[in-house]
C-alpha cells in the first residue's frame, strides 16, 4: 500500500482533469462498461469532493463523494481494471471517511454502473446492501410541443414558499417533514434553484435544477401534490420548465428515475428525456 499515494482534486488543475479523462478512456477500453469520474460535478469550485489515487506518477482509482442530506455520504468511484482488488478503493475510501467525519456522516451509499461485478462485490464486502436501482435520461428530443393552459404557471421560489416545499415533498415521496425541511437547507446553494407550479394561484408542485455548468442542467424533486395528480400536470409543468431551460441556453438537460417507477418513467419520456444508463444503489454505515 505504500505505493499508493492519495491526494485531494484541485478542481481546475487541466493535468489532474487530464488524468481523469484518461483514466475513464481506459477503462472503458478494458471494461465492458463505461465508467464516468462525474467530470462536472467535481471539475468545478465547490463541486463533489474529489479523492485522487496515484501509483507512482499513474492515476489508477478516484472517489467523488457529496452529502444528500445531513447524514449520509453517496459516493462514485472508478479504479483502474489492471489495479482491482488490490486495495485502491479501500485506500480512497479510508481518506474519505477522515473527510467525511467533521461533517456528521455515518451512512454511506455506494452508486455502481449495472454489470459492474466488481463494484457490487466491494460493496457487499463493507456491509452495503441494495437498495435502489436508476435510470439516468437525457433530453434528447429536439422538438417539443410545449402545451401551457393559462392555470398552470411556473415561478422562482420564494422563502415564504419554504413550508409548502416541505409538505408538498413529504407527501409525495413519503419522507418526514423534519428530513425534508433539512434536506431543502443542506441543498440551498447559488448554483440550484427551485420552481413552484401554480394552478389558479394555488401552488401545486416543484421542481428544482441544479446547473453543473454553463450547458448541463440536472432536474430533480420534481413532485406534484398527490391531491392534484393524474391531472396531466406533470408534464405540463415539466414541459414549461424544458422549454424555459432551453431559453437560458442548456443544451444538455438531465435527470434521474427510479427503475420501478413507470409512471415517471413514461411521464419523462413523453417530453423527450431517454435513458442513457443505469445504475445500481448499496447502503451501508460507517
Amino acid at each position: 500500500m505504500s505505493t499508493y499515494q492519495v491526494v485531494p482534486m484541485i478542481y481546475d488543475s487541466k493535468e489532474q482533469i487530464d488524468a481523469i479523462i484518461l483514466l475513464e478512456q481506459q477503462c472503458k477500453q478494458l471494461d465492458s462498461i463505461h465508467l464516468k469520474a462525474d467530470l462536472d460535478h467535481i471539475g468545478k469550485k465547490d463541486g463533489d469532493h474529489a479523492l485522487l489515487c496515484y501509483r507512482h506518477r499513474d492515476l489508477v482509482g478516484l472517489l467523488s463523494w457529496y452529502p444528500s442530506d445531513d447524514v449520509t455520504g453517496n459516493i462514485n468511484a472508478i479504479v483502474h481494471p489492471h489495479f482491482r482488488r488490490q486495495g485502491v478503493f479501500r485506500h480512497l475510501l479510508k481518506r474519505a471517511l477522515l473527510d467525511m467525519q467533521p461533517q456528521r456522516i455515518n451512512q454511506l451509499s455506494y452508486r455502481v454502473p449495472q454489470g459492474l461485478s466488481p463494484g457490487v462485490h466491494t460493496a457487499q464486502s463493507l456491509g452495503a446492501i441494495y437498495d435502489r436501482a436508476e435510470y439516468s435520461m437525457q433530453l434528447v428530443n429536439e422538438v417539443l410541443s410545449v402545451v401551457e393552459p393559462p392555470e398552470l404557471t411556473l415561478s422562482l421560489a420564494e422563502a415564504e414558499d419554504m413550508e409548502f416545499m416541505v409538505t408538498c415533498s413529504s407527501q409525495a415521496f413519503g419522507d418526514s417533514e423534519d428530513w425534508t425541511r433539512e434536506y431543502f437547507m443542506q441543498t440551498n446553494e447559488p448554483s440550484r434553484v427551485t420552481y413552484i407550479a401554480w394552478q389558479n394561484q394555488l401552488p401545486v408542485g416543484l421542481v428544482r435544477v441544479n446547473s453543473i455548468n454553463a450547458t448541463t442542467a440536472f432536474i430533480h424533486n420534481f413532485c406534484i401534490l398527490p391531491a392534484y395528480q393524474g391531472q396531466k400536470l406533470g408534464r405540463t409543468a415539466l414541459s414549461i420548465l424544458v422549454d424555459l431551460l432551453r431559453k437560458q441556453s442548456y443544451t444538455d438537460i438531465r435527470l434521474s428515475v427510479v427503475t420501478e417507477n413507470k409512471r415517471a418513467l413514461n411521464l419523462y419520456r413523453s417530453v423527450g428525456f431517454e435513458v442513457n444508463s443505469e445504475y445500481h444503489y448499496f447502503n451501508g454505515s460507517l
